[in-house]
């Protein structure tokens, strides 16, 4: 390859063409370690909304049904739907004095089955001297009552009877046999005597 070359100039020549390309590969190394790296797409997660916790109420439902109880059902059931929960009412039972379509609040109270005065009974009170046309027993749902039925509460009259259903018309159900309190004239005796005889 080199005829006219002494060995130790071959020698010489091996050696310079090997740094050459040792230092090429350096200079190589080193210009791809400074190239700006490639970027990675970024990764969009999509947002997930926490999940919504439905509003509930708590009732108890007594009285003559299958399974009496505190039940928790949810904002917006009516008292169809307490009573249901409950197992429904006891064979033969009555829910006429109810108001199944009822929407019921939170620690409301139905009680099925509770004993009402009914005309009959009365009627049978005015013929033995008993109070005239007052209830003696039972409860009356002031929520869903009509002026003659306030007007069978003990010392309740035909005016109070007429300002406790127009309380009711404006301002909406009792919450509690407590808010009758809150009718204009209902004083405090005349509240604890009746108080007994009335339910939400």
């Amino acid at each position: 390859m080199f005829p006219n070359f002494s060995d130790i100039q071959k020698r010489a020549i091996y050696f310079a063409l090997a740094t050459a390309i040792a230092v090429g590969a350096i200079f190589f190394s080193l210009s791809q370690g400074n190239a700006a790296p490639t970027p990675k797409p970024s990764v969009v997660i999509p947002f997930t909304p926490p999940p919504t916790i439905a509003a509930t109420i708590v009732v108890d439902v007594a009285g003559k049904v299958a399974h009496p109880g505190v039940y928790t059902l949810p904002q917006g059931s009516r008292a169809a739907d307490a009573i249901k929960a409950a197992g429904n009412q006891l064979k033969g039972v009555a829910l006429t004095d109810i108001n199944l379509a009822e929407v019921l609040t939170d620690g409301q109270q139905i009680i099925v089955g509770a004993p009402v005065m009914s005309s009959t009974s009365s009627s049978k009170s005015k013929k033995s001297g008993g109070s005239k046309g007052k209830i003696t027993s039972g409860t009356i749902n002031i929520n869903t009552a009509t002026v003659a039925q306030y007007e069978e509460l003990p010392g309740v009259g035909a005016v109070m009877a007429g300002r406790i259903f127009a309380y009711r018309k404006a301002h909406g159900a009792f919450t509690t046999i407590q808010d009758l309190s809150k009718v204009s004239g209902m004083g405090k005796s005349k509240f604890a005597n009746l108080k007994s005889f009335i339910r939400v």
